[in-house]
């Protein structure tokens, strides 16, 4: 949820990139963005180890499964966002 707020608030700077402290903030964005992806990878294999370790019920297991692969794809969509906003922030310095 934290990745895709940090996102929301770069998307919502876009147009005042011009702005050098903007363009900053925007970068420290992304860093915080990238930093969270990668807590979500830790917590994500963390998780799943231990599902298929204490989860009994196949079903729920699945279910679950499915979940946590949703998520960790959308914490990877919004680094891929942070990695373009980097570029054009970069591109435009």
């Amino acid at each position: 949820m934290r990745c895709c707020e940090r996102v929301q608030h770069v998307v919502t700077v876009l147009p005042r990139l011009r702005d050098a402290a903007v363009a900053e903030a925007a970068l420290k964005n992304c860093e915080e963005i990238d930093q969270l992806e990668s807590d979500a990878d830790r917590v994500m294999r963390s998780a799943m180890s231990r599902l298929f370790r204490e989860e009994p019920d196949t079903r729920e297991l699945i279910k679950l499964k499915a979940v946590y692969e949703h998520l960790e794809s959308i914490s990877d969509r919004c680094e891929d966002v942070a990695n373009l906003v980097e570029g054009v922030v970069l591109e435009n310095s």
